[in-house]
Parts: structure tokens; C-alpha cells; sequence
């Protein structure tokens, strides 16, 4: 197989992963690739601890206080993770409440006095202020906090280093954009937005601040590694969903099945003391809101509702209906995740345009949505006040289960209660207990309908939005639906059967079984309801898994995310690691000349370069390790230059720093181009001993593809090493050339990625050539398989030594 002619060409048109969904290209995220396709160039990340002579030398140096800061700075970094999320978190509810609840009160006054045409104008002009405004700072500030943001973290703890999504912009932009969007009455959620927010908290603490701004702090010097952010990132994302629905063991299980790529007992630990930290504050905060100190917010807001705490009895009859919305649960979660996905496809083409074309775009459904929302309760009839109502009846100018609308005095709008509320109180409404006389059949359905197509077309909108939230509205009341259908058949009430109907969508359409079933348990405070909401979300999720794969990882696909599975494809067990490597290979000696070095960084992207000995009683060269791009630039921005071509001695090791080849932040490392050599220091040498990792992870060329992709997978590496399984080949003429196409692209902020389209050619004997493109679209950790997709294979042959580098992507 061969790259098509112009696939430079069209390489270098497309842009660099907009942060913005675009439409996704044929096989682009698969594991292997289509040569010739569209690529999306991403860097991985180094998630290997890097054994060379200078760390050793610099953990030797290090005594028991430095350890000790080393282990307190970091279970310190996980307080003030959880600190701060929890504050933005309630800062989120307090905002999102109040700024709603004094539209739909001003808009209330108003019906009261029977102006609707007024009402209509103030609920449809704030709606759209809101909805322009968030729509307007993420395209043009921060592209990258649109969308929920759970793919982009999820990539990034799979390996992906993604531009933009952990800046202080994209944070800022999430906050407030999330607050103004959820605000407006869009069918969105602000659980997704939480994540990505408390991950961008967790990436900048982890990172010392912000370089850019002047925000750093030298103290976090330990954490400047991808390594231990990647394990804030996690703590992060466990934290936010903690903050969004005060579940603080839901949030550590969500990390844990969603979330990560890799996991260890000492992570889990720090993820729970980073939720408890988030518990605890929000406890405390909360009650301070019960004091009446918060505006409207105080008594409605999903992290601060206990929707069923009542004992729940039920019996062998009640089973079958839970089955029943097992099944319709991942019937609707496929087909929800169906539509979403063609929607998106359709929304890439606006956003291929200009930035004007996207927010013309949030600000069309914006009109939509408030024009619906305020039409539909005139649809319903209005129902007599309840005798026995727990509270007024109708509530007036506030939130609560019986909204007035257009009614006559002791009469309330059922519909009106669901669609004149927060997304918060409406799932109050439908969750609340001793209510089941409270909604008519009409109503219920139009409602959901409302809910399942507005929340599809409301998500792929350029302002933060997540899908958590609309996926439990809607599946509740479906699930109250069900309810009314079974009536007194079945001795749950409508509430408990909202609440299932919750977790059959949300198993439906995500696709998570324990994280879902404990938040949802933390969420109701009722654990008599355990046993059914496990079965309903096992039988929704095995129907579901029947037609697509979770909305999660849809999403990541047509974002181009490259995403390494945890399981191998059938046809890599019927190759070997030696079909995927090729020449020629691009690699130094241990003491290399500087012109060659600045040659090879300035011609190729590759990250890595595997490094020889040619040891005069060896007839062959001897592979002594492998050093990275970044130590070499940092070789040279130092000038550790070398008159002769002699090894240099330890005292080289006082001309730099731990500092100096620690990672920056997210992919803004130096660069090549701004080193400056004069002619004469181009002559001189660089002894790349003390800087090479002498020992990296290396497997024999018979080893299957297969076998190869689960140890780069589990292990999280970003480079793996060929080796061959014989030392002496010279009984027949193997050479193995590797060739890259590289697709360099440019971002807005100057930096450099690069895709490889990987040619395996092996000539044998006389003319025999076999060619062969392999590229996986996933990201790797410590090293990788192919590296930008599949990370990093690197091959060393006596006589023809090659590797692959760089990420793969095609």
C-alpha cells in the first residue's frame, strides 16, 4: 500500500484538531489506518520514569527532606485540588441558580399579571444573551472548553497530549461559559463541564501555575512531569464529578471505569482523600445556603437534594417493569448516542467555517429552544390544585412542583413545572415521592420527547455542555412514564420509577455500570434502591453494547482523538512486531557529532531516537539506550559541547540542573528552531552516556503485534524496542528501511506536530520487497507502541538497526 500523492497536501489544508467537533475521516481513529487518510497529529505524552545517569545521580543526591516535601507537597496538591473544585463547584449551582431563578421569577410576575408577551420577550431575549455570550467567548478565547470535556480527559489520561485543553483560558472559559450556557435554558448539563474543570485545576497545579502569566511556584518543581500530572488529572476529574452530584465514591469509581487508562492502589487512595476534601467542603457550604444566605439557591440544586430518602419495600412483581426499562433504556441510549453522532457529523460542516458560522449557530438553537419551551405548557391542561400538596399550590415565584403558568387561582400547569424550572428542579419534581396524581400521560411524553431531541442538538454547540444532567431529566421521565403505565401493579412509586428510568438511560448511553450505580445511590441517599438499580443498569448497558459503542468515546472519535484500546484487534496476533518495523533508521552514537544531531531534529519529528556503541571488539554496533528529543534540545540550549570525541567526565553533570529537563507544561517544550550555533560549535561533540535511558523496554522481533500492543498498553509506554531474536544475521543479505511521510502542522500558538504514515519494506536476498502501513490511532503512556498512534517502535538490527518513531497517525 502506498500514501496518495497529495495526502501532504490535504495534511497541511486541514486544520490541527480544532477543539471544535469536525467531521471525522475514514478510519481516522481506528487502529490501523488508511494510508493516504486525513490525519490528526497529536503528541503523546512520557509517562516513563527516565533512567539515565543524571536522574540516578539527582535521586541519589536527594536526603530524607527532600523525600519527605516530595510526599507532602503531593497529598497537599490533592487537599487544594479538592478544595478549589468544591468551591467551583458551588460557586457553579450558586450562579446557575440565581441567574435562572430571577429570569423564570421576573417571567412568572409577569404571567401572573397576564402580560405574556412580555414574559415571552424576557424569557427569549435572556435566554439569548446568555447563550450568545458563552457561545462568544469560547470561540474566540478558548475553543477547546466547548463540549463537556470528559473526551478530552479521557484522552489526555489515555496518553493524548491535545493542545489547549488545560490552559488557565480554557479553564476560565469553562466556568463562566458553563454557568451562562446551563443558564439559558439550553438542555445542557454542567457534570461534563466539571470534570474537564476540576482536571484543568488538578493539570495547572500539577505543572507549578501558569508560565505564560506568571503564575508559578518553584516548590512544585517534583510534579514537572507528565507522570504525576496524569495522576492530579485523574484526582481532578474524580473530584469534579464529586462536586457535581456531591458523590464523593461515585466520583473515585467514575475515574476508575471511564476515566483511566492506568490505575494503581496508591491513586486510588489519593482520589478518595481528594473526594472526601470535596464532600466535606460542599457539606459545609451547603449549610451555609440553608441559612437563606444564597439568593434563590438554597433549596433547590441536585448536589444538595436527597430526592428519595424513604424506605423502599418491594417484591418478585416489581421486577419484571425494572426489566422492562432495562430494555428500553439501552434501546434509547443506542439510539440516542446514534443521533448525537449524526448530528455532530452534521454540525463539523458549519464549524469547518468561520467562528461566526458557530456562534450563528448557538444562537439558532438557542431561539428554538426558548420558543418551544415557552409554547409547549400551553398545550397542557390545567389541573386543581392537590388537597394534600406537601407544599403551595401554585408555587409562585420560585421553584417547586406546582408553576402557575396561564392556570386560573388553585389550578397549576404539570408541564409548566418540568420545563419553567432549572434542569435541577425539574429532576426534583420528577424524582419526589407522594406526587404520582401530579403529571398527565400528555405531558410526561411531551416532555420527554422535548428533552431526548433538544439535548442532541443542544450538545454540539460552541459553549461548555455536558450530557449528564439531560440524560437523567430525560430518562426520568420516561421511567415516570412506566410508572403511570404500571400504576398500582407495582408498589414503587413514580418517584423510584423516575429514578430508574435515570439510570437505564444514563447505562444506555454511557455505558458505566458501578460508578453510575453508587452516584446514583449517593445521589437518592436510598440504599434499599441498590439491587434494582443494578439490574436495570446491567440490562440496559448488554442492549446498548448490542448496536454502538458508549457516547464518550463516539465523541472522541469524531474529534480525532487518537484513543489506544485495551484489547488488540484478531489480525495482530497474525503479526509480528518485525512486520511493522522498517528503515532507514534515524539514530546517534553515544559521543555524536553536534551537526548531526541539529540535522536529525531539524529533518525529522521524531521523539525519540534509539542510540548505538560501535565497541571495537564488537563487529557489530551495540544498542546502548535511547534519548529523547527534549534532553537533546536542552544538550543544546546548554552548549555541553566537547572539543574531541572523547567521553566526558562526571564533572558534566554540574552544568545542569534537575529543572533543566523537566517538562514545561502540555506541549511546550523548546524548540529546535530557536537554538542558535555558530559554524565552529557545529564541529564540536555532545557525549549522550550520562543522558540516555540505558534501560528501556525492549522485545525480540517474533513477538506478535498483539501481545506487543497489551504490554505498550498496560504498561503505558510511549517507546518500545526491537531487538533481534538472532545476533548474527550475516548468512543472508536483511535490510529493513523505514521511511516516514511526515505531516507537519502548525497551531495558532507555533507549535509543532507531527503524523507519520509508516512503510515497512523488507528486501531479501535479490528483489523480494513486501510493504506494509500499519497506524494505530491511540496514545500511549510511558512509551509507546506507534507513536503517535502507535508511539514508538523502535528496531535494532545488527547490520540494519530500525525503529519507528513519532507518533502514528493516519
Amino acid at each position: 500500500m502506498s500514501a496518495q500523492p497529495n495526502a501532504d497536501e490535504e495534511s497541511q489544508a486541514q486544520p490541527l484538531l480544532d477543539p471544535s467537533l469536525h467531521r471525522s475521516l475514514s478510519n481516522v481513529t481506528s487502529q490501523v489506518a488508511i494510508v493516504g487518510s486525513n490525519v490528526c497529529p497529536i503528541e503523546s505524552l512520557d509517562y516513563e520514569i527516565y533512567e539515565n545517569d543524571f536522574f540516578k545521580q539527582d535521586w541519589r543526591s536527594r536526603g530524607k527532606v527532600q523525600i519527605f516535601q516530595y510526599i507532602f507537597v503531593k497529598w497537599l496538591l490533592c487537599f487544594l485540588i479538592g478544595l478549589i473544585v468544591s468551591l467551583i463547584g458551588f460557586c457553579n449551582n450558586l450562579a446557575v441558580e440565581n441567574l435562572a431563578g430571577v429570569k423564570f421569577v421576573i417571567t412568572s410576575n409577569m404571567m401572573l399579571v397576564k402580560r405574556y408577551g412580555m414574559a415571552f420577550l424576557v424569557f427569549f431575549s435572556s435566554n439569548f444573551v446568555l447563550t450568545l455570550f458563552a457561545s462568544i467567548i469560547t470561540a474566540f478565547i478558548a475553543p477547546a472548553a466547548a463540549g463537556s470535556g470528559i473526551p478530552e480527559v479521557k484522552a489526555y489520561l489515555n496518553g493524548v497530549d491535545a493542545p489547549g485543553i488545560f490552559t488557565v483560558k480554557t479553564l476560565l472559559v469553562k466556568i463562566v461559559g458553563s454557568i451562562t450556557a446551563v443558564s439559558s435554558s439550553l438542555l445542557i448539563g454542567k457534570a461534563g463541564p466539571m470534570v474537564h474543570t476540576g482536571a484543568c485545576v488538578a493539570a495547572l497545579l500539577g505543572q507549578g501555575g501558569s508560565r505564560k502569566y506568571g503564575l508559578t511556584w518553584r516548590w512544585l518543581r517534583y510534579f514537572k512531569n507528565d507522570r504525576d500530572r496524569r495522576d492530579f488529572v485523574t484526582c481532578g476529574s474524580a473530584a469534579g464529578i464529586a462536586a457535581s452530584f456531591r458523590a464523593p465514591v461515585g466520583g473515585v469509581l467514575f475515574s476508575l471505569e471511564e476515566m483511566a487508562s492506568w490505575w494503581r492502589s496508591a491513586l486510588l487512595w489519593r482520589c478518595f482523600f481528594t473526594t472526601a476534601v470535596v464532600a466535606i467542603m460542599l457539606r459545609a457550604l451547603i449549610d451555609v445556603c440553608l441559612s437563606g444566605k444564597c439568593g434563590l439557591f438554597g433549596t433547590g440544586g441536585l448536589i444538595m437534594f436527597d430526592v428519595t430518602s424513604q424506605n423502599t419495600t418491594y417484591h418478585i412483581k416489581d421486577v419484571p417493569p425494572v426489566l422492562v426499562l432495562g430494555v428500553i433504556g439501552g434501546l434509547l441510549g443506542s439510539f440516542y448516542n446514534f443521533l448525537l453522532e449524526k448530528v455532530l457529523r452534521i454540525y463539523s460542516y458549519i464549524y469547518g467555517k468561520k467562528p461566526i458560522y458557530k456562534i450563528i449557530l448557538a444562537c439558532s438553537i438557542s431561539v428554538f429552544t426558548s420558543c418551544l419551551l415557552f409554547g409547549l405548557p400551553w398545550l397542557a391542561s390545567c389541573q386543581p390544585c392537590p388537597i394534600d400538596a406537601s407544599e403551595a399550590c401554585p408555587t409562585i415565584g420560585r421553584s417547586g412542583n406546582y408553576k402557575k403558568f396561564q392556570c386560573p387561582p388553585g389550578h397549576y400547569n404539570d408541564l409548566a413545572s418540568l420545563i419553567f424550572n432549572t434542569n435541577d428542579d425539574a429532576i426534583k419534581n420528577l424524582f419526589s415521592k407522594d406526587t404520582d396524581s401530579e403529571f398527565q400521560y400528555s405531558s410526561i411524553l411531551i416532555f420527554f420527547a422535548t428533552c431526548f431531541f433538544l439535548s442532541i442538538f443542544s450538545y454540539g454547540i460552541v459553549a461548555p455542555a455536558g450530557l449528564f444532567v439531560p440524560v437523567i431529566v430525560t430518562g426520568a421521565s420516561y421511567g415516570r412514564f412506566v410508572g403511570m403505565l404500571v400504576g398500582s401493579h407495582s408498589n414503587l412509586n413514580h418517584g423510584l420509577f423516575a429514578v430508574l428510568g435515570a439510570a437505564s438511560l444514563l447505562g444506555g448511553s454511557m455505558r458505566m455500570t458501578v460508578s453510575l450505580c453508587v452516584i446514583i445511590l449517593e445521589l437518592t441517599n436510598n440504599l434499599l434502591l441498590l439491587p434494582l438499580i443494578m439490574v436495570v443498569l446491567l440490562v440496559s448497558k448488554t442492549v446498548a453494547d448490542a448496536f454502538n459503542g458508549n457516547v464518550y468515546d463516539i465523541i472522541m472519535k469524531l474529534k480525532g482523538f487518537p484513543y489506544l484500546e485495551a484489547h488488540a484487534e484478531p489480525y495482530m496476533r497474525q503479526l509480528t512486531v518485525e512486520d511493522v518495523v522498517t528503515g532507514p533508521l534515524q539514530l546517534f552514537n553515544v559521543i555524536e557529532k553536534v551537526e548531526n544531531i541539529v540535522h536529525v531534529l531539524r529533518t525529522t519529528g521524531h521523539h525519540g531516537f534509539p542510540v548505538i556503541d560501535e565497541r571495537s571488539h564488537s563487529e557489530s554496533p551495540v544498542l546502548f539506550g535511547l534519548v529523547l528529543r527534549a534532553h537533546l534540545i536542552v544538550l543544546l540550549r546548554k552548549k555541553a559541547f566537547l572539543t574531541t570525541a572523547v567521553r566526558a567526565d562526571s564533572d558534566a553533570f554540574r552544568h545542569f540542573s534537575a529543572m533543566d529537563f523537566t517538562k514545561r507544561g502540555s506541549g511546550n517544550g523548546d524548540k529546535i528552531e530557536d537554538i542558535e550555533l555558530t559554524e565552529e560549535e557545529m564541529e564540536m561533540f555532545i557525549d549522550l552516556h550520562p543522558f540516555c535511558n540505558s534501560s528501556p523496554y525492549t522485545v525480540v522481533e517474533t513477538m506478535s503485534l498483539a501481545k506487543a500492543l497489551i504490554l505498550f498498553r498496560e504498561v503505558g509506554l510511549r517507546h518500545l524496542l526491537v531487538i533481534p531474536k538472532i545476533s548474527n544475521v550475516r548468512n543472508f543479505n536483511l535490510s529493513v528501511g523505514l521511511s516516514f511521510s511526515s505531516y507537519a502542522q502548525r497551531l495558532d500558538n507555533g507549535r509543532h506536530l507531527y503524523c507519520m504514515a509508516l512503510h515497512c519494506t523488507y528486501t531479501l536476498h535479490n528483489t523480494y520487497t513486501m510493504s506494509l502501513l500499519i497506524c494505530a490511532h491511540t496514545q500511549f503512556g510511558e512509551f509507546s507502541l506507534l507513536e503517535s498512534h502507535i508511539s514508538a517502535l523502535f528496531g535494532f538490527l545488527l547490520q540494519c538497526p530500525c525503529t519507528l518513531t513519532k507518533h502514528l497517525v493516519i
